[in-house]
């Protein structure tokens, strides 16, 4: 049984304190609801917050996630960060192909997938961001596009590695925009992902990777999505920047499947 994840994406928000102070609210609240043992909690900062998010975290069970990585493990890459630095700051996580990063920055598939590998290199947990944007659903091009980007991401990996991986289904036009997929389209997305997984690997990988909703994911709407038996969890973007909803919304995917490895 895979064990629901549960990972919020603070994105370029908050001050430091400010991220101190949430770290620790969601670290107690996930300890007062006791269910730690039921699904796994990550919270992702901006690069700036990550020690000080750590030292916050430490003795608890959240788990440090980044929100990108660069491919190259040292060099003259100015602004950029390696996965040995993620590493070193106790990141367990980190995020790879959001669509901002595809669709604001101009990342390539190729970028995605050269990231994904760094981030495996170094023990790190990637969660792979895949989606379409709304011209491509009026289209008829979502399976399409969303198949693609898993297949060109994972392309080259063993077995062993991509079941390290963790998936993310974001469609564009819901992050950040108060849209959202029904519950029953993010299971036939989820599975149409788990189906590519399958025919690149095997059907034992694809059952054991994890794959998350993402994309205006709210504690009012969280129970429609974790209830599918497709989706694994949720990326929360905004939601996740208050340390009780995001609670609640971690104990409702714990309670959905009652735990199981990662």
């Amino acid at each position: 049984m895979r064990r629901p994840l549960m990972a919020g994406n603070w994105k370029m928000h908050l001050t430091l304190d400010q991220a101190e102070a949430l770290a620790r609210g969601v670290a107690s609240g996930l300890a007062a609801q006791a269910v730690s043992d039921q699904v796994e909690v990550v919270v992702c900062p901006p690069f700036v917050h990550l020690e000080r998010v750590s030292r916050a975290l430490a003795g608890s069970p959240v788990a440090l996630g980044a929100q990108d990585l660069f491919w190259e493990d040292e060099g003259a890459y100015t602004g950029e960060v390696s996965g040995p630095q993620l590493v070193d700051l106790g990141c367990r996580y980190v995020i790879v192909g959001h669509s901002e990063r595809r669709h604001v920055l101009g990342e390539s598939n190729e970028a995605v997938r050269r990231k994904l590998e760094a981030a495996l290199r170094h023990g790190v947990r990637p969660i792979l961001c895949v989606g379409e944007r709304i011209e491509e659903r009026r289209a008829g091009r979502a399976d399409a596009t969303v198949a693609n980007q898993v297949r060109t991401a994972l392309a080259g990996l063993t077995p062993e590695q991509a079941r390290q991986v963790v998936i993310a289904y974001e469609p564009v036009w819901a992050i950040g925009t108060g849209e959202h997929a029904s519950g029953e389209e993010a299971n036939r997305m989820a599975g149409l992902i788990r189906d590519q997984v399958g025919e690149l690997f095997t059907a034992e990988v694809a059952e054991a990777v994890r794959i998350l909703y993402g994309g205006s994911v709210k504690p009012a709407n969280v129970a429609e999505f974790v209830s599918q038996p497709q989706v694994d969890g949720a990326l929360v973007g905004g939601a996740s920047l208050e340390a009780e909803g995001f609670v609640a919304m971690a104990a409702a995917a714990g309670g959905r499947q009652g735990g199981g490895e990662a």
